[in-house]
């Protein structure tokens, strides 16, 4: 197989964990016999400082013309005081616009070894392994009218949470097809009690589903879930839900794990798919090789499996990662005593010989 993947480190320890994942896909490519070309270009900040604008144009048609993103991250506090449209976020919600990248998958995997790590009881995350598929480009943060409007007395903050038959219909199909690959049980997160757009939702989903006889599909109300998403989290599979509520939630799953620094996520759409870690650019050790880049590594193999359909080389960079860890090695972040601290770079060698040896 032959692929372009457009690498945009971005910000902040973006610069220092995407090689890292590089590497890996390099070894990939050699072990199995794959060709990937790597085209690179500036996002963010980054380009913010370059040329002025958080998502250049040239950039973009890389994106565009490639296969997969690796995306490394966005922001920092030098870029704070800009006007909104030109703040380095502003890219990477571009960039989701244009490639049409509507479903983003957030796994949340607990690796047995990192059980201490979780600020939970072993007992009620161990053996953790569940995916938020989370709606992107509808629902309250794009709906209209919004704004901020002056009133007798004050102003009003407006937003609107709209969605249509067929951005519920494309990302509930995702859910479908992704626990095919897993467990087969969906849980549709909403508030159907109390929301139009949430009773739209249950109904379009259950149509849905009659697609996937094969899958379990329930429905919960998202504050219920919330909460079982503590009390009881090895209950789910895969959660399906709105753009605001997949925000809250699969941030809430993350931390389960013990480590924001650990989980990768996907984002699926009209286009390639792009792939990060859900950490940010952290600007306070960026620089440091402090920074774990164990999440940006699980990312490219996300896009392995997701966009190349390479699942017997996905489950290589994941078996190394298990190795890795197994073997005692832990950056900052995850690391406990008794157990061998790492830099970024290091850690990075660790999985690539883990790699090697399998």
């Amino acid at each position: 197989m032959k692929a372009t993947i457009a690498v945009l480190a971005g910000d902040g320890i973006g610069r220092e964990v995407v090689p890292e994942a590089v590497k890996l896909l390099k070894a990939v490519g050699e072990r199995f016999g794959h060709v990937f070309e790597f085209v690179s270009g500036d996002v963010g900040g980054q380009a913010i400082d370059k040329i002025g604008v958080p998502l250049p144009q040239e950039t973009l048609t890389l994106a565009k013309q490639a296969a997969a993103v690796l995306l490394g991250a966005v922001g920092g506090p030098k870029w704070e005081g800009l006007e909104y449209s030109l703040r380095p976020e502003r890219g990477l919600l571009g960039l989701r616009e244009q490639l049409g990248l509507f479903a983003n998958l957030r796994p949340a995997k607990l690796y047995p070894m990192l059980a201490e790590a979780s600020t939970l009881k072993r007992d009620v995350i161990e053996g953790l392994d569940l995916l938020v598929v989370r709606e992107l480009t509808g629902g309250i943060y794009f709906g209209k009218p919004r704004g901020i409007e002056k009133i007798p007395g004050g102003e009003r903050g407006i937003n609107t949470e709209v969605y249509t038959t067929q951005e519920i219909r494309r990302i509930a199909k995702i859910a479908f097809d992704a626990a095919r690959k897993r467990r087969r049980r969906v849980t549709s997160v909403d508030k159907a009690n109390v929301l139009e757009s949430s009773e739209l939702w249950r109904r379009v989903v259950n149509e849905v589903h009659r697609d996937f006889p094969d899958v379990e599909l329930s429905h919960m109300y998202v504050d219920n879930c919330a909460m079982q998403l503590v009390r009881n989290p090895k209950q789910f599979d895969v959660l399906v839900t709105t753009n605001l509520f997949g925000d809250i939630l699969s941030d809430e799953a993350a931390m389960l794990t013990g480590s924001i620094g650990m989980l990768p996520s996907a984002s699926l759409g009209a286009h390639a798919g792009l792939y990060e870690p859900i950490h940010g650019s952290a600007p306070d050790i960026a620089g440091k090789n402090l920074a774990n880049p164990i999440a940006t590594i699980a990312s490219a193999a996300l896009m392995l499996s997701y966009t190349f359909h390479l699942e017997k080389e996905a489950e290589a960079v994941e078996s190394a990662i298990l190795r890795t860890l197994d073997q005692g090695y832990r950056t900052k972040d995850i690391h406990s005593p008794g157990t061998r601290l790492v830099g970024t770079s290091e850690m990075g060698d660790a999985v690539l010989k883990h790699f090697a040896q399998g």
